[in-house]
């Protein structure tokens, strides 16, 4: 596998490219952005590991440019940029995965792996991949969701849950209608384990402090988004 890293701090690209490549993967380095896109636009490459602010382009740029010719290599993006609508705004420049400085090496390394297993013929997410509803992200290709600066990790059924939230924002959503979507006509749990369910996600997606998203509409279901 050949990975491309461009990121202008040559203090932490170096050893980052040594420890990428004691994992087996050949790793070539730029450390300017005009360097880094033309490296990428040779298109041999199986990831592309971008920082966001580089000399003479950004890396937004350079994913977008990839993006708008049809190249679906996965984008990592590093970044100290850590807002909600920083994220949001790497995610729709086309970028796959998003990892916030000072990281883990471990959880750099993990994540790297996740984006090498995909299928090579996977395309960029698409907007109905990644939903927003006011201050919430979720991004369902990564099965992660943002909030608040906050990177929420979801199993893949609150995953699928939130998402069913988030498409039908503002609607009475009916235990029937919901248990149908999670679990299909057969085999269907209890309406404890509905009630479960949803409150594990409240704790994820809820912090002290956040405005109330889900709303139980006692007797009936629940509404997300506007009360």
């Amino acid at each position: 596998m050949r990975i491309l890293l461009v990121d202008d701090e040559a203090a932490m690209a170096d050893p980052l490219s040594r420890q990428l490549m004691r994992e087996g993967y050949a790793v070539d380095v730029a450390y300017d952005g005009s360097t880094g896109g033309a490296l990428a636009a040779q298109g041999q490459y199986d990831l592309l590991i971008l920082d966001w602010m580089l000399p003479q382009r950004s890396g937004i740029e350079i994913c977008q440019e990839r993006r708008s010719r049809g190249d679906t290599t996965p984008v990592l993006f590093l970044t100290a940029k850590d807002t909600v609508d920083d994220r949001v705004e790497g995610l729709d420049a086309g970028a796959d995965d998003y990892l916030v400085k000072p990281f883990e090496l471990r959880e750099l390394l993990a994540r790297v792996r996740a984006l090498l297993r995909r299928p090579a013929t996977l395309e960029s997410p698409t907007p109905s991949q990644r939903l927003t509803l006011e201050d919430l992200v979720l991004d369902r290709d990564n099965q992660v969701a943002y909030r608040q600066g906050r990177t929420i990790e979801l199993s893949e059924k609150e995953e699928k849950l939130l998402a069913y939230f988030m498409q039908h924002g503002g609607q009475l959503l009916t235990h029937e209608q919901i248990h149908g979507y999670l679990w299909g006509d057969t085999n269907r749990p209890s309406s404890n384990v509905l009630a479960a369910q949803v409150r594990l996600l409240r704790r994820k997606i809820e912090a002290p402090g956040e405005k109330v998203l889900i709303h139980t509409i006692y007797g009936k279901g629940y509404r997300f988004g506007e009360a």
